[in-house]
């Protein structure tokens, strides 16, 4: 029996090994990939690998996988990858892990530089990237330099500006606190929905030669060929839709290209390899027939996969809801219990006020009791005294009238013992009124207390119970130096309907004023001495106001003959 070969299949988010046969096709290992991945919209993928000469090839399915060009190495290294990328993600883009892929392709392409992408819109990007990371936006958790160590802008685009990345973060955050309540996935489909509109997205560039032998760029897209000049990858000159295309061809290095149009002469390029002719045209007939597919009514596959689409969205939907009840039912709570914890606090807080109060007026109230104790103590001395001095003064008066003889001395102590006894008198009533106020000052003291007494009773009365409830890609073929293939528009509808797509700045007013406001705050931190080519190029644009689909109608203009020839001349 053969030995199995071991197989390393690298998707863009899991490593995947399998062990193959000699016989087992390229479709075969294919198909065993989308299975333990769980993906139906195998049309946009293939697989990638390095041949013996260090060039990037994508695996042919209809072969065997041991009789390609396959650097022999242990395990074999293969990548899942994006090879036709959609019109328009938003209507294409089925299913969550097709979306997930393509994001994070498209992800990489931007921050790695393949694709270009100006500072303003990938800070952009980088919000809606960090927010089908994190989730929304907590600023609890979410604190600063949480995006430290994060690789989230093109490195072009920091060394371009003098910021630190506390301030790159700073400007992220902004955005991202805005994506708040917006699902992980709605996040990844937003980044690709403005990723789309960038210049470079989705495109295969192959260096080519006219007839004068000028090196231009062909650029290969779901919408078509676009011809670009040498130093441009930004700005195609020539554009050829797909609709406007019946035969596609190639001899040796000489590429053929056969306009429906029979009175266009022929769009005839060159390129450096014939191994580029084959790609070219392999791409070629696989964006054709996804143009024709989108212009066709949908398999029932895809019926059936964006229903089931639909359905998945509508259960989360519905689960999300739930679960924003549930949260706001518990923050509703825990704020409850917060107040209730906040009342009580007052409560307790006025309560040990009344407390200390009461405990001041009791003692207050012993005081005065103790006053007045001694007052009526003194009193009652002053009583005795006056009492006994006013036995004093009969004794004495009973003495002098017995005793008329008494010397004048005599007389003289009587009337100062008299006047001693008055004074006494005098000091008795005013100690008893002195008692008197003291005694009333008591009585108040004491119904003060009782007041108190009352108003903390119902002070512990008034908290009502605290009760919070949470809801919680054979030697033969290689050796071939011809291929041909021929293009139909049979059963299409909607040709040309890409020429009526706008860039989402146009029809989302609010983004176009903040890119607007951030290009010109990253403006003063810009260095202009690190501007790369394509900077120049966007910049330029942007003051003519062009975008990727304003470029596409101008370079359509006219017809396929006036287009053929203008190539010719570059």
């Amino acid at each position: 029996m053969p030995k199995p070969v071991n197989v390393r299949v690298t998707t863009m988010d899991a490593e995947l090994e399998f062990a193959i046969q000699p016989s087992t096709t390229g479709k075969q290992l294919f198909d065993q990939v989308v299975k333990t991945i769980g993906l139906r919209e195998v049309w946009f993928f293939g697989l990638q690998y390095v041949d013996s000469k260090g060039l990037s090839t994508w695996l042919k399915l209809n072969k065997k996988v041991l009789v390609q060009d396959i650097r022999k190495e242990t395990p074999l290294q293969f990548k899942f990858r994006v090879k036709f990328f959609p019109e328009d993600v938003t209507e294409e883009l089925i299913q969550e892990i097709t979306q997930r892929l393509f994001f994070l392709q498209v992800k990489d392409a931007i921050l790695s530089d393949d694709a270009y992408c100006p500072p303003e819109t990938a800070v952009l990007l980088a919000s809606y990237a960090v927010q089908a990371k994190y989730g929304d936006y907590n600023k609890d958790i979410h604190k600063a330099g949480f995006l430290s160590n994060e690789r989230i802008l093109p490195q072009r685009v920091i060394d371009q500006h003098k910021m630190s990345r506390e301030q790159w973060e700073e400007r992220i955050v902004n955005w991202y606190s805005e994506h708040r309540s917006m699902l992980r996935e709605d996040a990844m489909m937003e980044y690709l929905k403005i990723a789309q509109d960038l210049e470079m997205y989705g495109v295969n560039y192959f260096s080519i030669k006219n007839k004068k032998g000028t090196d231009l760029w062909l650029g290969v897209d779901a919408l078509g060929l676009n011809v670009y000049e040498q130093e441009d990858r930004l700005t195609p000159k020539i554009g050829f839709p797909w609709s406007e295309i019946r035969n596609i061809s190639f001899n040796d290095k000489k590429f053929v290209i056969k306009p429906i149009d029979k009175r266009a002469p022929d769009f005839i390029f060159y390129a450096p390899r014939l191994r580029i002719n084959k790609r070219v045209l392999a791409l070629c007939m696989g964006n054709h027939e996804l143009y024709m597919r989108r212009r066709k009514p949908d398999t029932i596959e895809v019926q059936q996969m964006k229903a089931q689409s639909r359905e998945d969205k509508h259960s989360k939907q519905m689960e999300r809801a739930h679960l924003q009840r549930e949260k706001q039912a518990r923050e509703d709570a825990e704020r409850r219990e917060k107040d209730l914890h906040e009342t009580l606090q007052r409560f307790q807080d006025e309560a040990k006020a009344a407390q200390d109060a009461l405990q001041r007026t009791e003692e207050s109230a012993k005081q005065l009791e103790d006053q007045m104790k001694l007052a009526e103590e003194e009193a009652r001395d002053l009583e005795r005294k006056r009492e006994e001095a006013e036995a004093e003064k009969d004794r004495v008066r009973k003495e002098i009238e017995s005793q008329k003889e008494q010397s004048e001395a005599a007389i003289r102590r009587a009337k100062e013992m008299e006047d001693h006894a008055k004074q006494m008198a005098l000091d008795a009533e005013r100690k008893a009124q002195e008692a008197a106020r003291l005694e009333k000052e008591y009585a108040e003291a004491k119904l003060q207390q009782e007041k108190e007494l009352e108003l903390l009773h119902q002070i512990h009365a008034t908290p009502p119970s605290v009760h919070v409830t949470e809801n919680i890609g054979d030697e033969a073929e290689e050796a071939q130096t011809q291929g041909a293939t021929d293009f139909s528009l049979e059963g299409v509808a909607n040709v040309g309907s890409e020429m009526e797509r706008v860039h989402i700045t146009e029809k989302n007013k609010s983004m176009a004023e903040k890119l607007k406001s951030l290009t010109s705050d990253l403006q003063s931190t810009r260095v202009e001495s690190k501007q790369t080519q394509l900077d120049i190029l966007h910049a330029e644009n942007v003051r003519q106001g062009r975008d990727k689909y304003k470029t596409l109608r101008q370079i359509r203009q006219g017809n396929t003959k006036e287009r053929v020839e203008q190539f010719e001349c570059m």
